[in-house]
């Protein structure tokens, strides 16, 4: 797709490629990084509206980038934790129509460290 911000990372020169293997990239983006420090997000190169479109391939390299960035938000950042996470669909806040897995490296001294997901989706509205 020819606007979508995932398909062609290298337009924006506010998005990092950190890492890339044969099918997906580990993307970082600057006005992420005052809130969400070492956030980033795994990215197929093709374009797969949701997550459920991934080729077995996709996956395996999913996979394997996510190791790769572990390995480089450990070096660089150290964090303590981390939350993982796909958004598929409006209802779940997908707002990018590209499959991305979310990336947040936690802190133990962070303002929301100990809430996972889980405390977020419980809380009331």
């Amino acid at each position: 797709m020819s606007n979508c911000p995932f398909c062609h990372p290298h337009l924006d020169p506010s998005q990092r490629i950190i890492a890339e293997n044969d099918t997906c990239y580990f993307l970082m983006h600057d006005r992420e990084q005052d809130v969400l420090v070492g956030s980033g997000v795994i990215v197929p190169k093709q374009h797969r509206a949701t997550t459920f479109e991934l080729t077995p391939t996709e996956w395996s390299d999913t996979y394997t980038l996510l190791h790769d960035a572990k390995s480089f938000l450990e070096e660089t950042y150290g964090p303590d934790g981390y939350t993982l996470g796909w958004n598929v669909g409006t209802a779940s806040n997908q707002t990018v129509p590209h499959a991305h897995l979310h990336i947040i490296p936690r802190y133990a001294d962070g303002p929301h460290a100990g809430k996972g997901l889980r405390h977020w989706l419980k809380r009331p509205e």
